[in-house]
């Protein structure tokens, strides 16, 4: 009896001792008490990265700046000059309610795609551009191989140049230059190929294919299906970040989402490949260059803080496109 006793009375002061020993081990080491799984902290950070001691998003190691996090069990892999600095296992949830697999990217960060004679030019179409007035262009625009006949655009809507491969496009305004459209549009398709072809994601079927809602960090995202954009979509990262987004299927931005960039980010930097339809829609709001290798359709009152590469054609509805700062 005096042994059960004496037990008793200790029993509290283990009981304490053995959770205070679990509080520091959840802490990380850092004593932060914001336990958040490492993929979905990619999605409410707006700072550094989501590894190491730096935010206490439960990955182990020192300060990781610029990590994103995979959607899976992958570790974060920094956007810093190429250095992995997150450190430790972090392996995390699969992030955005998504079911795809994890990412597999070995974490070197993205250069740009090289835009060629292509680079001045906000519109580009093989097969025509048609336009319900009146859209307001920055930036050249052009079609090729299909005659001027179908550039729909009329002068005052362009603040730039309207190339056609002859006289038949817009008057007054119209410049004839038959070499320029074809190098321009061989580049454009050059481009396509090489976001499409890069391997190394760092996020595969991220969402499932919906991002609305979601807070990206720059890297590699691919999707063998379709990407839909339901609600506001934010972009965090430096100027010399980079985002490539892999579609496979179509992409579908809803009607009066924006798509944001945050921490200096550029739309420059911004690429949207996509194997099927773009469908933008209306009076939404769209960051980056956009490469399809079938229509772009932008719907009424919609914009565009970047360029419409289109392999098939592109049309317009009282719309506001502006190619990107240099």
């Amino acid at each position: 009896m005096k042994k059960f006793e004496s037990y008793s009375s200790v029993r509290p002061l283990l009981m304490a001792a053995l959770l205070s020993v679990l509080a520091v081990g959840c802490g990380g080491g850092g004593g932060s008490t914001n336990q958040v799984p490492v993929a979905v902290a990619l999605h409410t950070s707006q700072s550094d990265g989501n590894s190491g001691s730096h935010n206490g998003n439960g990955n182990s190691g020192d300060r990781g700046d610029n990590s994103s996090a995979h959607d899976g069990n992958g570790k974060g892999n920094s956007h810093d000059g190429g250095s992995d600095n997150s450190g430790g296992d972090d392996h995390g949830s699969s992030g955005g309610g998504g079911t795809g697999g994890g990412g597999t990217g070995g974490g070197t960060p993205q250069v740009p795609g090289v835009l060629g004679a292509a680079s001045n030019f906000a519109i580009l179409s093989k097969s025509g551009i048609t336009d319900v007035a009146a859209s307001a262009i920055t930036g050249d625009v052009g079609a090729s191989p299909i005659t001027g006949a179908a550039i729909g655009l009329s002068c005052p809507e362009v603040t730039g140049t309207i190339y056609s491969v002859d006289a038949t496009g817009p008057a007054p305004c119209v410049v004839t230059n038959a070499a320029l459209l074809t190098t321009a549009v061989a580049d454009m398709q050059t481009l396509y190929t090489d976001l499409a072809g890069r391997t190394l994601p760092d996020f595969v079927d991220l969402g499932a294919g919906e991002i609305g809602g979601l807070t990206l960090a720059p890297g590699l995202y691919k999707w063998g299906t379709g990407l839909s954009i339901s609600t506001n979509v934010t972009l965090s990262g430096g100027p010399s970040d980079v985002w490539i987004f892999q579609i496979a299927g179509t992409l579908t931005q809803a009607n009066a989402t924006i798509v944001t960039l945050t921490g200096g980010a550029l739309a420059k930097n911004v690429f949207w490949q996509s194997a099927g339809a773009v469908a933008i829609g209306t009076t939404a709001h769209l960051e980056g260059i956009v490469l399809g290798q079938t229509l772009i359709a932008v719907n009424t009152g919609a914009t565009v803080n970047g360029r419409l590469l289109a392999q098939t054609a592109v049309t317009l509805q009282q719309n506001v496109v502006t190619q990107p700062a240099p």
